[in-house]
């Protein structure tokens, strides 16, 4: 016998951080939601993640987490690409302009508190077996721990299970890509002779290493050698990482061994570039690496999930509230997927740059480094794009053209933030008067922040522009802009 449980707004199955994320921002907007985990409570993932970018602390920021979190972490203002580009995060538009490395389990421990504190349902040690769809919901099939067989039904679900998502393969949904590391390291270490405090990518055509301090004495390395490489030695994609090893290609990659020594954590996988063709199946939706896979190269991999899911969530929040109709989520897809698709070229071309073989291909690497060094509107983009402040939606069709950009955090006339105010979890609307009397907004979650220019900002829940007006708008300009928005 079957034993169903109670019914939820929304079934999230994957409690990383993308989906620690994903559900606490429902239950805190008040939605009822179930969270399903396969590994027992207090089992971690594998810390593959260990840096998160400036964007994706701008909306760690927005609910709170943002200066706990850099407690735990070093910044890191300089990222060091194949010897001969450097870029620096310095000068970013943020108020985060660095890399914060710091482990990926720090993030999962303040997120998974929040959800706790939001109320999250959580059901570890719970298996997705199978999911039913139908016009009212999602019937998902699961297994217990002792093997008894729950059903739980939602109005929607959402995968946030990573590469193997049991979600994406119980869709039958294809995961299109090859695959591009066979067999890559990763491990953290101490160093005798390290790099320098700077994130340093290099790679000599057999071997590419990418080194990360810490700032505690331990690196994070990985690394590998292209399998068609001169090195008859590679060792197969099923043996133990050895010290030995992670020396010999630092040694081929950099120069020097950089004095390894110590190791607290070692290990190997594989690294695919894939991503699924629609990131929602009527209701069903995939986040993360449930939706899509790409090379560690440039460190983006978890800050492009924990952006899926601050796009999503606000969507999903709306729409099981019955506040905007089930299309508002087809625009998930819309902005995310294409997004996704960006960083897997990038990411790829960075891996196909730093193995570069022929002295032509060098030649050409060390062009394009120099280029991008010298050249600020190349700099500027190169930047914005590996930390995420370069990201902006296309702007509908009739929209103002400003609209999908991110807004910066604004500083505000009472002396607050913008992103501050966007901690209630609602639209924002910033201007530099209060609006004029009229009949009220339409009922969606919004707050009236005092600004400090002439324009008048509507930003989304996610800190991205909703809509503007050069001056103050009517209350029926912010009704009709917000029944746009969620569309």
């Amino acid at each position: 016998m079957t034993a169903t449980n109670p019914t939820a707004d929304v079934l999230v199955v994957g409690a990383g951080p993308v989906g620690l994320l994903l559900a606490g921002d429902l239950a805190a907007a008040g939605r009822s939601v179930t969270l399903v985990e396969r590994r027992p409570h207090g089992v971690s993932n594998l810390t593959r993640a260990f840096g998160v970018h400036a964007r994706t602390l701008e909306l760690l920021d927005a609910r709170g987490l943002a200066d706990p979190l850099v407690a735990t972490g070093h910044p890191l203002t300089e990222l060091r690409l194949f010897r001969r580009l450097s870029l620096d995060l310095g000068s970013l538009p943020s108020r985060f302009p660095f890399l914060l490395v710091t482990p990926q389990y720090e993030v999962e421990r303040l997120l998974e508190q929040r959800a706790l504190e939001a109320g999250v349902h959580f059901r570890h040690h719970t298996e997705l077996t199978g999911v039913d769809q139908d016009a009212d919901g999602v019937t998902a099939r699961l297994r217990e721990a002792d093997g008894t067989a729950t059903t739980q039904r939602a109005a929607y679900l959402v995968g946030t299970d990573g590469h193997r998502s049991s979600v994406r393969q119980a869709l039958g949904m294809p995961f299109p890509g090859t695959s591009v590391v066979r067999s890559l390291v990763l491990a953290d270490v101490r160093l005798a002779a390290p790099p320098g405090d700077t994130l340093t990518v290099s790679g000599t055509g057999h071997a590419f290493v990418f080194v990360a301090p810490f700032g505690d004495g331990w690196y994070r390395l990985f690394g590998w050698r292209p399998e068609a490489g001169p090195r008859p030695e590679q060792p197969s994609a099923e043996a133990p990482v050895t010290l030995d090893e992670l020396r010999g290609l630092a040694r081929d990659a950099l120069g020097s061994d950089l004095g390894i020594g110590e190791a607290r954590w070692m290990s190997r996988f594989h690294s695919d570039e894939r991503q699924v063709p629609a990131y929602r199946t009527g209701r069903v939706l995939l986040a993360g690496d449930a939706a899509h896979v790409h090379s560690p190269a440039g460190g983006q991999g978890m800050n492009l999930g924990l952006q899926d899911a601050a796009n999503l969530s606000w969507k999903l929040a709306e729409v099981t509230a019955g506040r905007a109709g089930d299309s508002l989520l087809d625009s998930y897809h819309r902005e995310r997927h294409p997004v996704g698709r960006e960083v897997l070229r990038s990411s790829g071309a960075l891996i196909r740059m730093a193995m570069a073989r022929t002295p032509l291909h060098r030649a050409l690497r060390g062009l394009l480094a120099r280029a991008v060094s010298g050249v600020g509107p190349l700099r500027r983009t190169a930047v914005g794009a590996v930390t995420g402040v370069g990201v902006r939606y296309r702007a509908p069709e009739g929209a103002h053209p400003a609209v999908g950009r991110r807004v910066p955090d604004l500083p505000l006339a009472d002396g607050g933030r913008l992103y501050e105010a966007l901690r209630t979890g609602g639209f924002v609307l910033v201007t530099p008067r209060p609006l004029p009397g009229g009949r009220p907004a339409p009922a969606v979650p919004w707050t009236e922040v005092p600004g400090t220019g002439g324009r008048t900002l509507l930003v989304r829940p996610d800190g991205h522009l909703a809509w503007q007006w050069p001056g103050t708008p009517t209350r029926e300009d912010v009704a009709a802009a917000l029944t746009r928005a969620l569309r």
